[in-house]
């Protein structure tokens, strides 16, 4: 049994881990609720893509590129996402000759022929997705963070509110301010709950992991073993010599053949045209909900050089694997969306309430203390009269 000095002092972390985070956590928890539609979104702000036909049989990689190059002469391709379940278009971005460094181009093209469309008037989509992942501009541990705060928000609540299965249904309207925010605060906590710890165990992981994972590396890893295993250096005529590149169809095969089932959602172009040059694929797989696989094979002889398989690559990858599809919510296709974002918006709600129920207790008790401190005076003086 939890002693009554133990729940308080629970209280008080769960108020106070609220209050700290709970701007950070309602822009976090609302964006995340949101860009479940990513992808709806981003059409949504470009309607004439919408409107392009979607082809049961897109047109080939190697078509693709070979628009791209026509139409954006000396231009980088970097990236090129093919059509998927609800974009029916390719999309690649382009770095144009002459622009900065960071400064990347969104160009749509037909998913039938590959004809390039143009460029993509709004990626509201994407930056609603930046701000939920990165905040923007900061590192992703930060939002990691925030998954860990929210996990011992949960924690504590559950140990503040023992009476949980009495507490699902109770909804004291009548009473004031506080009493509803808080019965509400209470209900959405408990109704959520599977929900909340999902979403929050998944996105400390996302956020936290790579620091801890990098960590290691670098305690375990000698100077010596690290220049050991550094590859030797290309000279900048090895790096710079024009060579033939295979097919990009043809490599994408290769891929599939080094992992079965991968159904690439993105390929990336590294110097290409070089002797050093690299196409990674990057996608699900085939019938199973682990994501991130991705094969990168040298673009000058079609030998694949690095194979991440998820499901070969040990327990700890495969965990790694699952945690973006059940952040997500991206792998039940439109009626799960609703239902995340549905579920998503609760923890933004609780937020919300929490720092209203917080701020309406501080208010009361300043009341309270005025109201003391002014008869206070008024109790003396009568005493000293008698």
């Amino acid at each position: 049994m939890t002693s009554q000095r133990t729940l308080n002092r629970l209280f008080v972390l769960h108020s106070w881990a609220g209050i700290v985070t709970g701007l950070l956590m309602f822009i976090v928890c609302f964006s995340g609720a949101v860009v479940v539609f990513k992808h709806e979104i981003d059409l949504w702000a470009n309607p004439s893509l919408a409107k392009l036909p979607r082809s049961e049989k897109p047109a080939s990689l190697d078509a693709v590129l070979t628009q791209l190059n026509t139409r954006f002469p000396g231009a980088t391709v970097e990236t090129i996402a093919l059509p998927d379940a609800v974009n029916p278009n390719y999309f690649a971005f382009v770095r144009e000759r002459g622009a900065p460094a960071n400064t990347r181009t969104k160009v749509a093209m037909r998913s039938d022929t590959g004809t390039v469309v143009g460029p993509v008037d709004s990626q509201l989509g994407q930056y609603l997705r930046m701000l939920h992942v990165f905040l923007f501009f900061g590192p992703r541990w930060i939002v990691g963070f925030l998954g860990a705060a929210m996990l011992v928000l949960i924690a504590t609540g559950i140990v503040i509110h023992r009476k949980i299965l009495a507490e699902l249904f109770t909804q004291r309207w009548g009473r004031s301010f506080r009493v509803v925010m808080s019965d509400l605060h209470k209900s959405a906590g408990i109704w959520g709950l599977g929900f909340h710890i999902l979403i929050a165990a998944t996105g400390a992981w996302m956020g936290l992991a790579p620091l801890f994972e990098q960590g290691y590396k670098y305690i375990t890893t000698s100077s010596t073993e690290a220049a050991a295993t550094k590859p030797a250096r290309k000279t900048a005529g090895d790096a710079a010599a024009q060579v033939p590149m295979q097919s990009l169809d043809a490599l994408y095969a290769t891929a599939q053949h080094a992992v079965p089932g991968l159904e690439a959602r993105y390929v990336s172009l590294r110097r290409w045209g070089t002797r050093t040059a690299q196409a990674g694929f990057t996608g699900n797989l085939n019938g199973h909900l682990a994501s991130t696989a991705r094969v990168d094979v040298n673009a000058a002889t079609g030998v694949p050089r690095k194979v991440h398989d998820p499901r070969t690559a040990g327990f700890w990858s495969l965990v790694n694997g699952l945690m973006e599809p059940l952040h997500f919510g991206d792998f039940g296709g439109l009626a799960l969306k609703w239902l995340y974002f549905i579920l998503g918006m609760t923890p933004a709600f609780l937020s919300i309430s929490g720092t209203l129920i917080w701020l309406d207790a501080r208010q009361q008790r300043r009341r309270e203390a005025e109201a003391e401190a002014a008869q206070s005076p008024a109790a003396s003086g009568i005493a000293a009269a008698g």
